[in-house]
């Protein structure tokens, strides 16, 4: 019986196999040596943002913005307007702070004439009443409670009646508070709901019938609302239905021709977080991102300009957009 011979093997393969070891060689080289250092944080915009490490803070709710450090950057100054809100009303719910101060400013910027609601900062809502007619256009400062039906409606009979019609409408108040699962409270719970469902259904409701073909619903969504947060569940719970509110209502009132779309931000430096960490966690807040630091509301809110406008988005609706500082592989 003849012993089974060998297969040649083939030249080319030779030369493949030594090239992968050479390759292989190369990168256990670079392996040994210690690896990448730390990336420093990401800065890609106009101006300097801050960075963690963050003085130890911590607010009582809802926040104060005035007496943030740092202040949170949101006048965007290298931001020019070019008449893209020219001449719209514009409401936004949570806007004497944060996010919403910086899109009532920019809002302000491209023409738009603002509504403020707030819940009880007046020292707040009253700087961004300033820093809007700063830009030349009105604003109106109207505080309540969002989770009350009976208010929205109000809300928004009073903004009609003071500019005589309704463009635009952000839904931006939050309630937000961290709790283990085990120890989060039915009145907790409720709370959350209330404010960031209900306020958005309220909102929505009473606006839409007053908004004529061409105006916007902008939600502000969460990145936990996609991700979830294992100590924000109730939050992250409604920010995704959020999310599935936006897209539903916007299949709604397509037929009106009104757009809802959504902004998903990661972690921002506003009021909302400093009020809801203890001051050591607030130190570091954003340090977990790909960019190694938080947003500042002047990075966020051209988001809203843009699906605001007409001129802009005007084939987009029910989408939900996230600006949450990178994707980690």
């Amino acid at each position: 019986m003849k012993r089974a011979q060998k297969a040649p093997i083939n030249e080319n393969a030779k030369q493949t196999a030594a090239k992968q070891r050479d390759i292989q060689k190369q990168v256990d080289t670079e392996d040994k040596k210690g690896g990448e250092k730390e990336p420093k944080p990401m800065q890609a915009g106009a101006r300097k943002y801050p960075v963690p490490p963050f003085p130890q803070q911590h607010q009582k709710k809802p926040g104060n913005e005035a007496a943030l450090d740092p202040a949170p950057m949101y006048d965007a100054p290298f931001y020019k307007g070019s008449e893209k809100l020219k001449d719209k009303v514009a409401v936004i719910t949570g806007g004497d702070s944060g996010i919403g101060r910086s899109v009532a400013v920019l809002f302000a910027r491209e023409g738009a004439d603002v509504v403020v609601m707030h819940l009880d900062e007046e020292a707040d809502a009253k700087e961004t009443k300033k820093q809007v007619e700063a830009e030349g256009r009105k604003c109106l400062i109207i505080s309540g409670d969002v989770s009350d039906q009976k208010f929205c409606r109000q809300a928004i009979k009073k903004a009609v009646k003071e500019f005589g019609k309704l463009d635009i409408l952000v839904n931006n108040a939050a309630f937000q508070i961290h709790s283990k699962f085990e120890d989060l409270t039915a009145a907790h719970f409720d709370e959350t709901l209330k404010t960031n469902l209900y306020g958005y259904f309220f909102m929505a409701q009473a606006a839409a019938p007053e908004m004529k073909a061409g105006s916007a619903i902008i939600n502000t969504g969460s990145i936990t609302g996609i991700d979830g947060s294992k100590d924000l569940l109730d939050y992250s719970m409604t920010k995704g239905g959020i999310h599935a509110f936006t897209r539903s209502l916007a299949t709604h009132l397509i037929p009106k021709g009104i757009r809802v779309n959504a902004v998903a931000p990661g972690p921002v430096w506003t009021p909302l977080n400093p009020s809801d960490k203890q001051a050591k966690h607030v130190a570091k807040f954003g340090a977990d991102t790909p960019m190694k630091r938080p947003a500042q509301p002047e990075e966020i809110a051209p988001a809203y300009v843009f699906l605001a406008s007409p001129h802009c988005s005007s084939y987009i609706t029910g989408e939900v957009l996230p600006i949450i500082g990178g994707y980690d592989n």
